[in-house]
């Protein structure tokens, strides 16, 4: 949708989101994501060492 100032100049600035802080991850949260980090690890040195098996 285009928009028009008064004068006749086009007014195509995107419009910006409210800004907001993020928040720190609980220890709960933390331990979630060492564990996903520690199972990412595990599946990319199994398909590693398959495919080297395989080769």
């Amino acid at each position: 949708m285009r928009t028009y100032s008064s004068s006749g100049i086009l007014n195509n600035y995107a419009t910006e989101p409210q800004m907001y802080y993020a928040v720190y991850p609980s220890p709960e949260q933390q331990r979630r994501y060492a564990l996903l980090g520690g199972y990412a690890t595990l599946f990319v040195t199994a398909l590693t060492l398959i495919a080297l098996a395989v080769s």
